[in-house]
């Protein structure tokens, strides 16, 4: 946690002495910093994290992926004469276990177009999420379970 608190610092750090925010700039700034902090730590006497900056690099790429997929996906819907929707509340069994994994597994539901996380249960084995169109929610639970949740469980475990 203190490797991402660090590389954000790093990243605004780069956005702040180049003067641009843009979106390519921020992204060089954060793979700068995440580059600069492995051989840092390596000159400490700690391990290096390659291998699972693939990983969380992973993860960023299908966030990007999925994020403008679903931005196509509910701006065709929104367009759209007829708008055939069946919004809904299902419920998502958890497999990520940590109070970290779940909160970036919700955050990422909500950051994507279409889809809202809205609750946890108590035991925190269940994830509630509401969908634009929730007309199959097991398409909807398989599409997160081998998307996010598997990339989450890959970068972080």
């Amino acid at each position: 946690m203190i490797f991402f608190l660090f590389n954000l610092l790093l990243a605004t750090a780069w956005v702040t002495v180049t003067g641009s925010a843009s979106l390519h700039n921020l992204v060089l700034g954060v793979l700068l910093g995440a580059l600069a902090l492995v051989i840092i730590r390596e000159s400490f006497g700690g391990k290096a994290r390659i291998p699972r900056f693939l990983p969380v690099f992973s993860l960023a790429a299908l966030f990007l992926k999925e994020l403008s997929l679903s931005a196509w996906k509910v701006t065709v819907t929104v367009l759209s004469p007829d708008m055939k929707l069946k919004p809904g509340i299902f419920a998502f069994p958890l497999t990520v276990t940590s109070d970290f994994e779940i909160t970036l597994l919700a955050n990422l539901i909500t950051l994507t177009p279409g889809t809202l996380s809205v609750d946890v249960s108590t035991d925190r084995r269940t994830l509630y999420v509401h969908a634009l169109d929730c007309s199959d929610p097991e398409a909807t639970r398989r599409d997160i379970a081998n998307g996010f949740e598997r990339k989450i469980m890959e970068a972080f475990r």
